[in-house]
């Protein structure tokens, strides 16, 4: 599948660990070189592993690896937004150049996402290596402990996803197809309940304005509230730009003209 970008938060590692087997046997099937990244020693993450199809086989000839979280990522857990997406992008065109269709890994980010500061860092790094995904064979599932993170952490990495299972999340802010910086796609509900979690998804996307403009093409946006309108209003007048929002939802131009919004504007899509 291309573009496959997944969170999957659990609080039973039984239960992830059949669906990395999954998602990591979707990926030998489609001929990919498949990693899982985890913080635990290689047998054990083997013994996780153990009834993935092809398991002993493709760690015999490279198309699994089991590789340590501190291999894969910044050995100090502050990733490097842009170092990190180079790190994949690397590693996806080594796959290729082996022969393989491209790269899919599964990576438990638990420890990397612990403090606010990493979850600054590795959300901006969600949303660029989201965008990389678009031009390149790279797919990945990003899982994290509920139990030792909390829902509200979750919750900050799952909206940076255009898939995830994370309960209770409403909306998503995920990387455009378009591969640009003045885009993203939202998804969802933004209400009362996530306004705030809004605004902080949309300080580390980071968009920078192009022509002028911010775009957020929200096909899937079912309801946005007056107060996510109001960060968007904020956000694009911090960088001199125009946000223009292309939603289905016919309400949103007169709310944004009773809230008087002049660096928002709204194109109704069908």
């Amino acid at each position: 599948m291309p573009h496959d970008h997944v969170c999957w938060s659990y609080d039973d590692p039984a239960a992830f660990d059949a669906a990395a087997r999954r998602y990591l046997s979707r990926g030998l099937a489609d001929g990919e070189q498949v990693w899982y990244v985890g913080p635990e020693r290689a047998e054990s993450a083997r013994m996780r592993l153990g009834e993935l199809p092809g398991l002993d086989q493709g760690l015999r000839s490279g198309a699994v690896r089991i590789v340590a979280t501190d291999s894969a990522y910044d050995k100090d857990e502050k990733v490097d937004p842009t170092a990190q997406v180079r790190a994949y992008a690397a590693a996806t065109e080594a796959a290729l150049a082996e022969g393989y269709t491209g790269l899919r890994v599964v990576a438990e980010a638990t420890d990397l996402a612990r403090t606010p500061q990493q979850r600054d860092l590795f959300a901006r790094y969600e949303h660029l290596v989201d965008r990389y995904m678009w031009a390149r064979p790279f797919s990945a599932m990003c899982a994290y402990d509920r139990r030792q993170l909390g829902d509200r952490a979750v919750a900050e990495l799952a909206c940076m996803h255009p898939r995830t299972n994370a309960p209770g999340l409403l909306f998503t802010l995920s990387a455009c197809g378009h591969e640009q910086d003045d885009c993203a796609v939202l998804a969802g509900e933004l209400d009362p309940s996530n306004h705030e979690l809004f605004a902080t998804a949309l300080e580390r996307a980071d968009l920078r304005p192009v022509d002028g403009r911010l775009r957020l093409c929200a096909p899937g946006l079912r309801f946005i509230d007056h107060r996510c309108l109001l960060h968007l209003q904020e956000y694009a007048a911090r960088r001199g730009a125009t946000a223009v929002l292309h939603t289905p939802l016919s309400a949103v131009p007169r709310l944004v003209e009773l809230l008087g919004l002049p660096d928002v504007r709204v194109e109704v899509t069908r």
